[in-house]
């Protein structure tokens, strides 16, 4: 293990754990701004449907959580982040199957949505896995490093996967989309083959449903707050079509840097403010952003939304995240993780159908003011989290 004095040592090591992460996610990405147009202009299904291929991948992460966190906690997280990397693979060629079905439109959306659900189990395993396997290598108190990089490396990948997949499908078509796929988990799988793993931690296991109780306001205002990027991840392409606007993916990119760009340079505020202080303050940003998105007039201002709403929502889930971890002894951290996950699972799960409901209803820049009420409540979770820990606090050491 590093040296948890030299935060460089710590930072390499954590890096080299979430470069899975990194690959997990950018399978994700690659299909993320292609998929939605795919399914609404090519396949002929509705914006409800186009939604639906991609939030049935975090439903599908949902319910695998507590399998996956079982995983993680009783055979090692690096066993866990293995298997979620060849199910990577095996989401690749389902989307080779949909790209050879696809002028059987029923045949090629239902090998999507296996793939999806495949994908989406496999999510559960590395994202929490990798968690794991990092705060297992460099010590719980580096905990809030650990998820911030985690979450640098997934929305990172998801940054650079959705213009890659836009230029792999105009220049080679559907196909080798899920070649790339099926290349890159091959590639996480040799290089996870190697690393050492983190021990597994002996000690008594709460129950899941145990460890859900504790973290579920915490996730609850993850929750609302991950609208905001569920919207816009699914929609946003489609929204510049109907605004006539050009060039959608650089929306998704300009979120994804914003993103890791304040996680950079804020990150290390969790650790010295405290998280919910943290998540409150980027709830409101978060808010604004999505305002703008709702408001925009031209696509300029839509790309500052879009940057506004990424750099708000970027330590939302850290800063939670830690207030949520710590509420569970360390033998169940991998439950904690995969319990607290879920809530960011449900959210993006039930986002595609509902902001494509809304969108239908009302017109797709209404799905951003729908998305920014959603954040504020999380706002007004937060605000009330905060005033109610130091009473938790007492109760605890009581």
């Amino acid at each position: 293990m590093p040296d948890t004095q030299r935060p460089m040592a710590v930072t390499l090591q954590v890096v080299s754990i979430v470069l899975f992460t990194f690959i997990g996610y950018l399978n994700i990405g690659i299909p993320l701004a292609v998929l939605p147009g795919y399914v609404h202009s090519e396949l002929g299904f509705g914006a409800v449907i186009a939604g639906l291929v991609i939030s049935v991948q975090y439903l599908a992460t949902l319910l695998s959580r507590p399998y996956a966190g079982r995983m993680i906690d009783t055979l090692g997280s690096k066993r866990a982040v293995l298997i979620g990397l060849v199910g990577c693979g095996l989401s690749g060629v389902f989307m080779l199957l949909a790209a050879w079905f696809s002028n059987l439109p029923a045949l090629s959306l239902a090998s999507l949505f296996i793939g999806r659900l495949v994908l989406g189990s496999a999510e559960s395993l590395v994202g929490s896995g990798a968690i794991g396997w990092g705060i297992g290598r460099v010590g719980a108190a580096n905990t809030a490093k650990v998820i911030s990089w985690n979450g640098i490396a997934s929305y990172g990948a998801l940054a650079v996967g959705a213009p890659l997949g836009v230029v792999l499908v105009s220049q080679f078509g559907l196909w080798s989309m899920g070649v790339s796929i099926i290349l890159l988990a091959v590639v996480g799988v040799l290089l996870a083959w190697r690393k050492e793993p983190a021990p597994i931690v002996a000690g008594v296991r709460l129950p899941f449903i145990n460890v859900l109780g504790r973290v579920l306001p915490h996730g609850c205002a993850l929750a609302l707050g991950s609208i905001g990027f569920g919207t816009i991840a699914t929609f946003i392409t489609l929204y510049y079509t109907t605004q006539h606007w050009d060039n959608a993916v650089w929306a998704l990119s300009l979120f994804g840097a914003s993103f890791i760009g304040a996680r950079l340079l804020f990150g290390n505020l969790i650790n010295r403010i405290g998280g919910f202080r943290v998540a409150i303050a980027c709830l409101s940003v978060e808010i604004l952003g999505l305002l703008l998105l709702w408001l925009a007039p031209d696509a300029h201002l839509a790309l500052a939304g879009a940057a506004l709403s990424g750099f708000g929502f970027s330590l939302v889930f850290p800063a939670l995240g830690v207030e949520a971890v710590n509420l569970v002894p360390a033998s169940s951290r991998g439950s904690a993780v995969g319990a607290y996950s879920l809530f960011i699972d449900l959210s993006l799960g039930i986002t595609g159908p509902l902001a494509g409901a809304v969108a239908a209803g009302f017109g797709f820049a209404s799905i951003f003011l729908f998305a920014a009420l959603a954040a504020a409540g999380g706002l007004l979770l937060s605000v009330y989290l905060y005033r109610q820990a130091p009473k938790a606090r007492e109760a605890r050491g009581a």
